[in-house]
């Protein structure tokens, strides 16, 4: 098994280049039709088939959202690979009185934590709509991440909003790591890229960067290029992927740029291309 660099978030080391879900789980940020391409080809096995990828070049770390499916395909890997997953989970639940029962706070961490989660980090959808601008805080913030540290999980933000990076410091809110939307051009990134790289480089925490190959639309060398060698090296990187190619893709340009080397990757053939050489 070889080794890929880990960092220590909350205590716990983790490797710094993290499994995403969205393209086992059908979150495309591309279509409909894609989605449900995604959900169509998936299934647990072919997941784990990635997962074993990653998991035999020391990367161990998952992000996702509570999902059956996930879980199952989580504990298929560690059967193949004899190796223990580290599972960051991602829920929403109710913030507003007499939602659904079974979307309360506590029954959703109840259901992390029996999912086997180590990490907990509330969605963006429920820190970004308590973000309070005006008061630079985020609202119910400790109330949640004690709820959290009772199941004996970690808690983090997951936010695509950059304020809450600074709002969280600033406020000594209870977390161990932020989620940040980081890639060379912007997609979905709510101010300038250069202004997430500074929020980055000053934040008190770890911070766990997503999206860097902009949901498919930077190549695999220009998007890892770009995050690997802006941020810090406590920092980490998410990526998803759909085949175990890919996978093994995505972890050697990794290394290469980890280890400041040109990548040697094999090129895309086509017929236009003939007389270019390899």
């Amino acid at each position: 098994m070889n080794g890929f660099p880990r960092t220590t978030v909350g205590g716990v080391s983790v490797s710094r280049l993290i499994i995403g879900s969205n393209w086992f789980l059908g979150y495309s940020h591309t279509s409909s039709a894609k989605d449900r391409f995604i959900k169509t080809f998936h299934t647990r096995n072919s997941i784990a088939d990635v997962m074993e990828v990653f998991f035999n070049h020391g990367i161990d770390t998952v992000m996702a959202p509570p999902s059956p499916l996930l879980r199952e395909a989580l504990d298929e890997t560690e059967q193949r690979t004899g190796r223990q997953g580290i599972l960051i989970t991602t829920p929403h639940f109710n913030i507003l009185p007499d939602g659904p029962v079974e979307m309360e706070p506590e029954r959703v961490f109840d259901t992390c934590k029996e999912g086997g989660a180590t990490f907990c980090m509330p969605h963006q959808c429920i820190t970004d709509a308590l973000l309070d601008k005006m008061y630079q805080k985020i609202r119910d913030i400790d109330r949640y991440t004690r709820l959290i540290r009772e199941r004996d999980m970690i808690p983090g933000l997951s936010t695509h909003m950059p304020e809450a990076v600074p709002y969280a410091d600033k406020t000594g809110a209870d977390v161990e790591t932020y989620l940040q939307i980081y890639n060379a051009i912007g997609f979905l990134m709510q101010v300038e890229v250069d202004w997430v790289m500074r929020i980055i480089r000053n934040a008190q925490k770890p911070v766990i960067t997503i999206k860097p190959l902009a949901a498919g639309r930077l190549l695999p060398p220009v998007g890892l290029a770009f995050v690997w060698n802006t941020i810090r090296d406590q920092d980490m990187v998410t990526v998803g992927t759909t085949t175990p190619a890919e996978a093994r893709e995505v972890i050697e340009l990794s290394l290469d740029f980890l280890n400041h080397r040109m990548p040697d990757n094999e090129l895309q053939k086509t017929r236009s291309k003939g007389s270019l050489g390899g």
